[in-house]
């Protein structure tokens, strides 16, 4: 039997050695006064067990051979997939337009916006080599020839052009190409400033046309002259 503690009380009846440190043990008459150490000690085996039946699960419990449990590394494989694919779901998702705006549009390369904005106050040449402003032609109808004098397109354009809406062909440079087409003023322009405007270089075999109305905004850019029928009611609209 154990030995008496500091106050003279030993081990109970029945009972082995304890460990000093547990201090005094009393064992009530009525087991049911233990009924709350009970149940406390039975929520923590259940919690204990839970947490082992997870780790066997998940493949973290050590091997018999003493090396690190397979679950680890998997664990740290699956977390690395499920990063990855996260970001690229959030890059490849498409994004709703706000309300209000507009979809971004790529143009094509060769595509020369319609509406533009306002022109420039340009100052044009005519064949004294006198500058006429460009804003007192207007509303004009302004056919690029510098690559190709496209007579027959300018021809149709001053035909279908109204009385109030002058024709205007303008080259690169301060030499005006004469032109003998009725209704048709000849200017140039020195310092390139229509298509730097544009952004627009020449393309030969081309003549590109600009309608501006009297306000001076550039309506309509027709990236290559052809049949009057293409631009008409522009035209008309430009005399209004």
């Amino acid at each position: 039997m154990g030995m008496p503690d500091a106050e003279g009380h030993g081990p109970p009846d029945g009972l082995p050695d304890l460990p000093p440190e547990w201090g005094r043990v009393v064992v009530p008459d009525d087991a049911s006064a233990l009924a709350d150490e009970a149940r406390q000690l039975r929520r923590e085996l259940r919690r204990v067990r839970r947490r082992a039946g997870w780790r066997r699960r998940l493949g973290l419990t050590p091997r018999p051979d003493g090396r690190p449990p397979l679950g680890l590394p998997m664990l740290a494989l699956v977390v690395s997939i499920m990063v990855t694919l996260t970001g690229l779901a959030a890059v490849t998702w498409p994004r709703s337009i706000r309300s209000g705006a507009s979809p971004t549009v790529v143009p094509y390369p060769t595509a020369i916006p319609g509406p533009v904005g306002p022109l420039p106050a340009l100052d044009l040449v005519d064949a004294e080599n006198s500058p006429v402003p460009l804003r007192s032609l207007l509303p004009a109808m302004i056919v690029l020839v510098d690559a190709c004098a496209c007579a027959e397109q300018v021809t149709e354009a001053a035909a279908a052009a109204p009385p109030a809406v002058t024709v205007v062909t303008v080259t690169e440079g301060r030499e005006v190409e004469t032109s003998e087409i009725p209704g048709v003023r000849p200017l140039a322009d020195p310092a390139g400033g229509l298509r730097a405007y544009l952004h627009l270089a020449a393309q030969p075999g081309v003549a590109t046309a600009l309608l501006v109305d009297r306000d001076g905004t550039l309506v309509r850019v027709v990236p290559e002259l052809g049949p009057a029928e293409a631009y008409r009611d522009d035209l008309a609209r430009l005399a209004t």
